[in-house]
């Protein structure tokens, strides 16, 4: 079977949130595409079956399957779109969370997300501790968000990742308003033994809403400051979260299973 590295959420290699795109007639047992995605060592592993006009598809991290994975779907769509089926305009996937469209759009995938519910909680002392820096605000839904006082404070935060997965949310992000763009991020998931993801689609559906409330607009510009790091192109819409990005291919290899 094929498989692909797709970096997502960048022009070039070497950046971004690299995803492995796997190509199945039909899904393998769930403990061999976990035993794939242990063996990939990377954020997440996409699995796609072809189902008619639609496509399934599946998210692994080293340790769990997830509902939701937004840079491992930019890759997905980036190789049916690019090496696939070509002449499509958009790829349509049957998910954990139902249905989810990516259209091509210039030089940017299109990816149509459901937005999380922003929910504000208190700010705790552990929290301020997992991180090492004050937390201003915390909200929660799948994931917890942390508002904390600037863009350095993002890029030099060096968290303790024990006490960090003993907080709420599937991740945990850290986010402050930006200079050349409108918001910068970290995410954090040792939970599902990732220590930090290069580049999360999924959590910009709670970092956008938050920001696109704060700042009064729509339409976002986000960098994720991981050393990789990534642009994320947001826009809201009521209950949905347009998150777009650019992609680039790494590697295409056989899998010998």
């Amino acid at each position: 079977m094929r498989q692909y590295i797709v970096d997502a959420f960048t022009d070039k290699i070497f950046g971004g949130n690299p995803a492995a795109v796997c190509i199945f007639d039909k899904f393998p047992a769930d403990d061999l595409m976990q035993k794939i995605a242990m063996e990939n060592n990377l954020s997440e592993t996409a699995f796609i079956v072809k189902d008619g006009e639609k496509f399934k598809l599946r998210w692994f991290t080293p340790a769990v399957e997830v509902d939701f994975c937004g840079h491992a779907t930019l890759g997905a769509a980036y190789v049916i779109l690019n090496l696939i089926e070509p002449n499509l305009k958009f790829a349509e996937f049957e998910t954990l969370r139902g249905k989810l469209i990516v259209t091509k759009n210039e030089n940017l995938l299109e990816m149509d997300f459901p937005a999380y519910e922003v929910k504000k909680v208190p700010v705790t002392a552990e929290m301020s501790e997992a991180i090492g820096a004050e937390v201003l605000e915390a909200y929660l839904s799948r994931d917890l968000l942390l508002v904390v006082d600037s863009a350095e404070t993002v890029e030099k935060l060096q968290p303790n990742l024990e006490k960090l997965a003993k907080l709420d949310g599937l991740t945990q992000a850290v986010t402050a308003a930006g200079k050349d763009f409108d918001c910068v991020s970290r995410v954090f998931a040792p939970k599902v033994q990732v220590p930090e993801d290069p580049v999360t689609g999924s959590t910009h559906c709670l970092i956008a809403p938050y920001w696109a409330e704060k700042l009064g607009k729509k339409k976002l510009k986000a960098r994720q400051a991981s050393k990789r790091g990534g642009i994320l192109y947001c826009e809201i819409l009521g209950e949905r979260v347009k998150i777009s990005g650019q992609a680039a291919l790494f590697a295409v290899s056989e899998l010998k299973i």
